[in-house]
C-alpha cells in the first residue's frame, strides 16, 4: 500500500496545464432542459428536487431575498452535481479543494453583507454591539463580532472541505483494504468490501446534504441582511 493517499485530491493537469475549468463545467451535462411537452423521469425529478429545495429555502425571506432564488438553487445544483461525479472512479471532485470553495464562499459572503449594509445600515451595525453592553466590554466585543463575521466564508468553505475530503479519504482507505485482504483473508475482504458499499450510499447522501447545508448557510446570511 505505497499509493499516495492524497492523489486523488490533486489538480488534473493535461500538457502542463491544469484543467480544473473544465472538471467544473462538466457537471453541466447532467442537467437536461425539458424540450418535449412531457418531460421524462430524469427531468420530472430534477425539476420536482429544485421546487422543492426553492420552496424550503425561499419560504422565509421577503420579496428582497427572494430575487436571490436563482442564484441559490444553481449553486446547490452545481455543489451536488459536482460531489456526485467525484463518487466515480478515477474523478476529481472540485470540492475537495479549499480554494474552490472559498472562491464560491467568499463572494455570496460579501454580497450578503454588501446588502445588509446598503438597506440596513443601523440593523447590520447594531449586530457589532448588542444592547446594554458595559463600556469597559464594548472594544472587545466589537472586536469579537467583526472577527465572527469575517470567518463565516472561511467556516463554509472548510466545512464542505472537510466533509467531502473525510468521505474520499475514508473510502480510499477501506477500498484499499479490500484490494489487499482478497489474497490474504477472503472472508475479511467480503465483510469490508460490504463496508465500502455501506459508506458509497452514504456519501451519496452528504453529497446532497453538503450542498444543501453549503447553500441554506448562504440563505440564512442573506435573511439577516435583508
Amino acid at each position: 500500500m505505497n499509493e499516495n493517499l492524497f492523489s486523488s485530491f490533486i489538480t488534473p493537469s493535461m500538457m502542463g496545464l491544469p484543467i480544473i475549468i473544465l472538471i467544473t463545467l462538466f457537471p453541466i451535462i447532467l442537467f437536461k432542459t425539458p424540450t418535449r411537452l412531457m418531460n421524462n423521469r430524469l427531468i420530472s425529478l430534477q425539476m420536482w428536487m429544485i421546487k422543492l429545495a426553492t420552496k424550503q429555502m425561499m419560504a422565509m425571506h421577503n420579496k428582497k431575498g427572494q430575487t436571490w432564488s436563482l442564484l441559490l438553487m444553481s449553486l446547490i445544483s452545481f455543489i451536488s452535481s459536482t460531489n456526485l461525479l467525484g463518487l466515480l472512479p478515477y474523478s476529481f471532485t472540485p470540492t475537495t479543494q479549499l480554494s474552490t470553495n472559498l472562491a464560491m464562499a467568499i463572494p455570496l459572503w460579501a454580497g450578503t453583507v454588501m446588502i445588509g449594509f446598503r438597506h440596513k445600515t443601523k440593523s447590520s451595525l447594531a449586530h457589532f454591539l448588542p444592547q446594554g453592553t458595559p463600556t469597559p466590554l464594548i472594544p472587545m466585543l466589537i472586536m469579537i463580532e467583526t472577527v465572527s463575521l469575517l470567518i463565516q466564508p472561511m467556516a463554509l468553505a472548510v466545512r464542505l472541505t472537510a466533509n467531502i475530503t473525510a468521505g474520499h479519504l475514508l473510502m480510499h482507505l477501506i477500498g484499499s483494504a479490500t484490494l489487499e485482504l482478497m489474497s490474504i483473508n477472503l472472508p475479511t475482504a467480503m465483510i469490508t468490501f460490504i463496508l465500502l458499499i455501506l459508506l458509497t450510499l452514504l456519501e451519496l447522501a452528504v453529497a446532497f446534504i453538503q450542498a444543501y447545508v453549503f447553500t441554506l448557510l448562504v440563505s440564512l446570511y442573506l435573511y439577516d441582511n435583508t
